[in-house]
């Protein structure tokens, strides 16, 4: 999508009509990279209108190890060579999306078997990104922070940032008014925010961002959003909302980036 023609102006005034001031772009596609013609330009573009760029990069088995997180690792140091070809227009941060959940043995309540090979996925990519300048988001679901208290320390301290995917609390039918809807934002994201960090101190801890997403709320995303920042504001753990996603504005169907 980015590679058309006034896409990315178009994704700018987006971000400069609805408050969003960092985004996360798949630079590939069935893995094939984004062009580095296309990637400067977005860039470029985007950082005009002062908006931070992560690159996403996403996995199903880079907990696994070995060859799946090479794999992994390899397309940080893509952009990591990117970065020092182009160092007037440079990517600020690495945004993992790494779901071991998804796989059938990692699944149920409970079931957190996939953590310290998720936990070592997030540091290796660190490792490489940090002294890049590079900053290092990953999303995360609810299920993670039903952990033990170690559980927990492991995953926070792993990385200086996270974005919480707190999908499902409503749905446009569900025949709640708008006041329920915007309680049940406010009591979700300040449990899951307070089951989180419950029993943990430091400056080692990541913080959080709240993503919430367009079909939940249709038209109401943005409100809700406003509600987040209303409940959380105070809350030193709390990073600030997202959204998901850009394509949900456009009609552009979601798709999986190997």
């Amino acid at each position: 999508m980015l590679e058309s023609r006034g896409s990315a102006e178009s994704l700018r005034a987006f971000c400069r009509a609805e408050g969003v001031n960092e985004v996360y772009v798949s630079i590939s596609e069935r893995g094939q990279l984004m062009t580095p013609g296309s990637m400067s330009r977005m860039l470029h573009v985007l950082h005009r209108g002062n908006i931070r760029v992560e690159a996403l990069l996403s996995s199903e088995n880079a907990d696994e190890g070995a060859a799946h997180l090479d794999k992994l690792l390899g397309r940080a140091r893509a952009v990591l060579q990117f970065n020092r070809e182009h160092p007037a227009e440079r990517f600020d941060g690495l945004h993992l999306d790494i779901e071991p959940q998804q796989r059938s043995e990692n699944k149920g309540a409970g079931n957190l078997r996939f953590l310290p090979g998720l936990v070592e996925a997030y540091r290796a990519v660190r490792r490489l990104a940090e002294p890049s300048g590079l900053t290092v988001n990953a999303d995360i679901q609810n299920k993670l922070l039903k952990g033990s208290l170690e559980e927990r320390r492991m995953l926070l301290s792993a990385l200086p940032r996270f974005t919480l995917m707190m999908y499902e609390v409503s749905n446009p039918h569900d025949g709640d008014g708008i006041e329920r809807k915007r309680e049940k934002v406010r009591v979700a994201s300040e449990r899951f925010l307070g089951m989180a960090y419950d029993g943990l101190s430091g400056p080692d801890l990541g913080r959080m961002v709240i993503a919430l997403r367009t079909p939940d709320y249709d038209q109401r995303l943005a409100e809700m959003l406003r509600v987040l920042d209303e409940a959380n504001g105070a809350n030193p753990h709390y990073l600030g909302w997202a959204r998901h996603s850009y394509n949900d504005t456009l009609g552009v169907p979601e798709s999986r980036h190997p």
